[in-house]
C-alpha cells in the first residue's frame, strides 16, 4: 500500500540558478545535492516540511526525454504553461510583499477565492505557483 508521497519534480531551465531562486528567494532549504555519474540530484523544500522535496530536474535530454522533446519542453516550462502546485502560507499579503520585494515575478496579486487567498508566481524558469492563505 502506498502511504505517502515524498518527492516531487520542478523541471528547471538550470539547476543552479533554480536552487539560488528557491532558497535565496523563497527561503527554502536545499535537502539533497548530490552528483551521481553526470546526473545532479537537487531537492529543496519549505524549511517547515518535513516529509517532501521538490526535485529541481534539469530539462535537457536524457534517457527519459529525447532533444526534441526536451527542447519543445524547455519552451512550454518558459512560456509558464506549467503549473508547479500550491504552496501554503499563513498570511498571504505578507509573504506576496516579502517575496515581491526578494524580486519573485508574480502574475497575479493576493486575490479572495472561495478556497483562501491566493496569488499566483513564476519561479525563474516559468513555472507557476498559487501562494494560497485557506480561510480560517
Amino acid at each position: 500500500m502506498i502511504t505517502s508521497l515524498s518527492h516531487m519534480t520542478i523541471y528547471v531551465a538550470n539547476q543552479e540558478e533554480a536552487r539560488a531562486f528557491y532558497v535565496d528567494k523563497l527561503g527554502f532549504e536545499v535537502r539533497a545535492d548530490m552528483t551521481m555519474g553526470g546526473f545532479r540530484w537537487l531537492t529543496v523544500a519549505p524549511k517547515a516540511q518535513s516529509k517532501l522535496e521538490m526535485i529541481l530536474m534539469p530539462i535537457e535530454a536524457s534517457p527519459m526525454m529525447d532533444a526534441a522533446t526536451a527542447t519543445a519542453f524547455r519552451q512550454l516550462v518558459a512560456k509558464g504553461a506549467i503549473g508547479g502546485g500550491v504552496l501554503e502560507t499563513d498570511d498571504c499579503q505578507r509573504t506576496y510583499a516579502d517575496l515581491v520585494a526578494s524580486g519573485v515575478e508574480f502574475k497575479s496579486p493576493p486575490a479572495q477565492r472561495p478556497y483562501g487567498l491566493e496569488a499566483t508566481f513564476k519561479d525563474n524558469s516559468g513555472n507557476w505557483f498559487s501562494l494560497v492563505e485557506r480561510p480560517r
